[in-house]
């Protein structure tokens, strides 16, 4: 393992440590752009608005039991068509990219057999979800190919954690970045009595809203810069070191498809499962009236109170849950949902048709929930995300180390609540496993217009610290944090902590 990682490393010596970081990692840092580099596609490009948009279907179990309800995925490649008209291969959830939806209740255990038929091993990791350890996805937890010992095993989720938007993605250690972007994500949504008391839009008008961005090969296979093709040696390619961004923004694996929806109230769960990109995201034209996005919710659930947004921006890996009340536009008109940070092909995200006047009995509380006071901390930690040197060469790192599987960074003891104070070089978002946070403040300020609410991804900005409250309940025993950025992440920023008794 250690020999891989220092050979793909080795083949990133373009980037010196510290002169050596300006030209690739400095040009995805424009305002409050993406830290990446762009991997044109090699083909001609459709032209947006002209497929359907999709949901991806809604998985059905194989049983339910006084233990809870039993799914049957398997891992497999696939050829599906992503551009009109061209055969793409994935590695997909039974064969599809986005992986099917899990919908499920709080508090209902959930037991998801995963199977590998790809020919490497993975990981599988519900983001977002309060799982115990040996079910969270630890990187070197693998899931072996077919054929050999330990190629099929069950994950149990308790799910005993609010109604959240989660989703699920490989994680093996060394190879997220290219495992995601060939297709290994879906949606795991939670929802709970309370949630379901609300009003809010629900049915057809509850949208999944997965935003990726992806490049294609002249053959229309998925393009990504590996150093080894069939992903059994790490690393990419010059300059994508520092994240790979693509030409083609895909909506649940639609390139920016149109979706024909009634003049009402629609929910809309965006995730930005993205390797590398950040979007801020606005409708164009606004409508009438005011803030166009009333956000509800984020990663771990819903806001105290809704919050009104002209724009919304998320980091790789995070959600926002928004209301749009496409009723305030005319049956007919064209709405577009634009990303600022992006520019030619991946300005446009995705079209609305607003088709007919519909009848609307949805609402938006004045008060979605309530959160309890946390604990008073009982420590404060430092934690410092910058690139530097890992086994003599360029890598990113989390206090100057390199990630190990064997050390630990933190020990909080189950129940107890710390501040960690967080700071950074260039974007990198923050994702804790198994625990939520609340963000305290950025720089001498408080908290930013995006981080309100349960959190377990933070967008840390370039040169910038952040403190976050968090609460370790639930389960004790090992877990991690890293960026998010998933180049970032393969590149050794990431770092084991123990929660102990």
């Amino acid at each position: 393992m250690t020999l891989d990682r220092r050979r793909f490393l080795r083949a990133l010596g373009g980037l010196g440590v510290a002169a050596g970081v300006g030209v690739p990692l400095l040009s995805g840092v424009r305002g409050s752009a993406s830290t990446g580099e762009l991997l044109a596609s090699r083909r001609p490009l459709p032209r947006p608005f002209t497929t359907r948009f999709r949901v991806p279907p809604v998985l059905v179990p194989t049983r339910s039991d006084a233990d809870g309800d039993h799914y049957d995925i398997v891992q497999r490649p696939a050829i599906v068509e992503i551009l009109p008209g061209v055969r793409t291969p994935i590695w997909g959830y039974n064969g599809r990219f986005p992986g099917p939806t899990i919908r499920s209740t709080s508090g209902r255990p959930v037991i998801v057999t995963h199977r590998n038929e790809l020919p490497v091993p993975v990981v599988v990791h519900l983001h977002g979800g309060h799982t115990p350890p040996d079910h969270d996805g630890f990187p070197t937890d693998l899931l072996q190919p077919a054929g050999r010992t330990g190629s099929s095993r069950d994950y149990v989720y308790p799910l005993r954690q609010p109604a959240a938007t989660l989703w699920y993605h490989d994680h093996r250690m060394d190879f997220t970045g290219p495992s995601v972007w060939r297709g290994l994500a879906g949606f795991h949504l939670v929802t709970d009595p309370h949630e379901q008391s609300l009003g809010l839009p629900s049915g057809d008008r509850d949208l999944p809203v997965m935003i990726t961005d992806r490049s294609f090969d002249a053959d229309g296979r998925l393009h990504y810069p590996s150093l080894d093709p069939t992903l059994r040696t790490p690393g990419v390619r010059e300059p994508y070191g520092s994240g790979v961004l693509g030409d083609v923004v895909l909506v649940n694996g639609v390139p920016w498809p149109v979706a024909e929806i009634p003049a009402a109230r629609h929910r809309l769960r965006l995730l930005n499962a993205s390797n590398a990109r950040r979007y801020r995201l606005v409708l164009d034209p606004p409508p009438p009236g005011g803030p166009a996005l009333i956000q509800i919710g984020t990663d771990g659930g819903l806001l105290d109170q809704p919050v009104a947004h002209d724009a919304v921006e998320l980091a790789p890996a995070q959600r926002f849950d928004v209301v749009v009340d496409f009723g305030r536009y005319r049956p007919g008109q064209q709405v577009d949902l634009r990303n600022e940070f992006g520019d030619r092909t991946t300005a446009a995200v995705m079209r609305f048709r607003i088709t007919q006047a519909a009848d609307d009995n949805s609402r938006i509380p004045d008060r979605l929930t309530g959160t309890p006071a946390p604990a008073p901390p009982v420590i404060t930690r430092d934690l410092h995300f910058r690139h530097g040197t890992v086994h003599g060469m360029p890598g990113w790192t989390i206090n100057g180390e390199p990630f190990h599987p064997d050390r630990s960074i933190a020990d909080p003891r189950l129940g107890s609540t710390e501040i960690w104070r967080l700071s950074s070089d260039f974007h990198h978002p923050i994702h804790l496993h198994q625990a939520s946070f609340r963000i305290l403040g950025r720089g001498i300020g408080g908290p930013g217009p995006y981080d309100h609410g349960p959190k377990d991804t933070i967008d840390l900005r370039p040169a910038e610290q952040a403190s976050i409250l968090v609460t370790f309940d639930d389960y004790p025993g090992r877990y991690v944090l890293h960026c998010h950025n998933l180049e970032h992440e393969d590149m050794a920023m990431m770092g084991a902590f123990t929660i102990t008794r």
